[in-house]
């Protein structure tokens, strides 16, 4: 049969209509992500340079910034090995309660923040459950740095939790039952062999965690008590000259926010992509 003759044969799609689902999904991308961001980079550069720069340097502003980005760096600090280790008992152990257990690591995701933040504060203060042992011995949780990093480990723990429990879960066991027939110690077996593996979704929830709690608002606003160059954050901040109508200013702390995050998420793809293309080669 020639080539002139032979039926075309087209492959079998789930979702027909490439150009329909395409176009589908990038006019929902537009509306719900581009076209904000467009805005408010378009906001930021109508604002000028110079005052631009005198506006994200200002005392008030870098204080902000600098207690956002020490409470995320904190916080996501404490999700990295947190969120790691819980992964790993979800995955590697069978429990009385594991299923609930499972299901409370989404809670973060659909407490409203707000919510979230008061429920904390509640906690946390000086006549809550556990603020009641802590103010004894000195410990000061609400209207703190320590508030602030509670409340962005808990929004954003999820992140980390989810990220790396999927790889774990497909991981052959095969590999750590070599090593192990090879003389390795659990801990040399963890380092070489299973971490390596786990890494690029780990630094994918590492990374999100920390762009996460960069913009935390609804869960820090309640316990940071909002002390200017103390416990103010900068979307805090940004809140705060909205309601001045300084709305050029809002717009350049969100602005910087936004860059900081892509960064983080952007050098966390390359490494991850690294991560995986060498992982590739070595096996």
């Amino acid at each position: 049969m020639s080539a002139a003759a032979a039926p075309s044969v087209r492959a079998r799609r789930v979702l027909p209509g490439f150009r329909l689902t395409l176009g589908t999904t990038v006019l929902y991308l537009s509306v719900i992500v581009l076209i904000p961001i467009i805005a408010l980079v378009l906001k930021g550069a109508g604002i000028g340079p110079g005052r631009f720069w005198d506006m994200v340097t200002a005392p008030r502003t870098l204080a902000s910034f600098r207690i956002t980005i020490v409470a995320a760096a904190i916080a996501t600090t404490i999700n990295a090995v947190y969120g790691l280790l819980m992964a790993w008992v979800l995955v590697r152990y069978e429990f009385p309660g594991k299923r609930l257990l499972d299901a409370l690591m989404d809670i973060p995701f659909a407490l409203p923040t707000a919510v979230a933040g008061l429920s904390l504060t509640a906690l946390y203060s000086a006549n809550g459950w556990f603020g009641a042992l802590l103010d004894p011995l000195g410990l000061q949780v609400v209207y703190s740095l320590g508030g602030i990093v509670l409340a962005m480990s808990f929004t954003s723990i999820p992140f980390v939790v989810r990220a790396v429990q999927p790889v774990l879960e497909e991981l052959d066991p095969a590999y750590e039952q070599a090593a192990a027939t090879l003389g390795a110690g659990s801990w040399t077996t963890f380092r070489r062999v299973v971490f390596p593996a786990i890494m690029p979704a780990w630094l994918g929830g590492v990374s999100t965690s920390f762009a996460r709690s960069l913009g935390e608002f609804g869960a820090v606003v309640f316990i940071a008590g909002n002390l200017p160059f103390q416990t103010e954050v900068a979307s805090l901040l940004a809140y705060i000259r909205i309601e001045e109508y300084d709305y050029e200013g809002a717009a350049a702390i969100a602005l910087v926010l936004m860059v900081l995050a892509l960064v983080v998420l952007l050098a966390s793809n390359i490494v991850q992509f690294r991560a995986t293309r060498h992982g590739g080669r070595s096996l």
